[in-house]
């Protein structure tokens, strides 16, 4: 659905992006990951047709962006980081300003808007102006204004950027539901925790370079990135875990009253031997289970302190 080849963006001296490649396949979320500045938005808003390639070339459901710019807009719905809003409208008339741009007729957007009001949880708020929602409700009348001409292809930038806690939940919320539609989706985030339950797979960039991409588990397989697996038992937790210790590809064990804690260096394979193991072995397990942070380890382990030679070997 996406196809990015040898992209490149240069401001003056400045190379924003160095030749960077990229495919994302139909139904696909992807989790676009780097630091401030590290080429994320020059790249998005290239797909988004806002902004020229140096050179290089990227597709979007098959069209070039930079020779069919219209065909493009039409399978997009684009929400940058930093985006306006008309304030003076209120929130139905502001999303059939932006049907009507799209050419959607009225009764067609009479029928869709409620549709999708209701799917950003602001059906209560449809006779509301804008300049009377909170930042959290204004970054999901944005994304309804995305969705307002039934996109193939969704790219947020930072979609969650400034929200507060609850605000980041219900945004989160919304995003697996576009997922369970069959959209595809990228999404950009420096935060990693806002995209570790919803992405598909993900892309590092770092300093204009994409250092590697592909599924969170097969990148951690590739780097031996260590997992920590959280493991309850029924009793005899004291003993298991200093049985563990002596055990292959792990490498540190903790007990609490929690449970135990393991600092696991194998892959999916070794993972299910291991959890073989403790069942064979006659304890009688409550929960298996790898921790949450994985997302943020794989970043650590590519970007520290490689060269971009060392990094290019990580890339799918």
């Amino acid at each position: 659905m996406i196809e990015i080849k040898n992209l490149c963006k240069t401001y003056g001296g400045f190379e924003a992006l160095k030749s960077v490649n990229l495919t994302i396949s139909k139904g696909t979320v992807f989790g676009f990951v780097g630091p401030n500045g590290a080429g994320k938005t020059t790249t998005m808003s290239i797909l988004a047709t806002l902004l020229a390639p140096s050179s290089g070339s990227a597709r979007v459901g098959g069209f070039e962006v930079t020779e069919y710019p219209h065909e493009v807009r039409k399978r997009i719905g684009y929400m940058p980081d930093f985006f306006g809003v008309y304030d003076q409208f209120k929130t139905t008339e502001y999303l059939h300003f932006y049907g009507a741009s799209y050419g959607i007729p009225r009764d067609e957007r009479e029928r869709l808007i409620p549709q999708l009001l209701e799917l950003v949880n602001l059906s209560d708020k449809k006779d509301a102006y804008v300049d009377s929602l909170s930042r959290g409700m204004k970054q999901r009348l944005c994304l309804a204004r995305c969705l307002v001409h039934d996109p193939e292809v969704l790219i947020l930038d930072e979609p969650a950027s400034g929200l507060d806690p609850r605000a980041r939940i219900e945004m989160r919320e919304i995003l697996k539901e576009l997922k369970l539609m069959g959209k595809t989706i990228i999404i950009s985030s420096h935060i990693l925790p806002e995209l570790a339950e919803m992405v598909d797979e993900i892309g590092v960039i770092e300093h204009g370079t994409m250092i590697a991409q592909g599924r969170v588990s097969e990148i951690q397989n590739r780097l031996r990135v260590k997992r920590v697996l959280h493991i309850r038992v029924l009793d005899r937790a004291g003993e298991l875990a200093a049985r563990l210790k002596d055990e292959a590809h792990v490498s540190q064990v903790l007990h609490d009253e929690t449970g135990i804690h393991v600092h696991f260096g194998g892959g999916d394979a070794e993972q299910s031997q291991l959890l073989g193991g403790i069942i064979g072995s006659g304890y009688q397990v409550i929960s298996f289970h790898e921790a949450q942070s994985n997302l943020e380890d794989v970043f650590l382990e590519i970007t520290k302190g490689g060269t971009e030679h060392e990094l290019a070997q990580h890339v799918d």
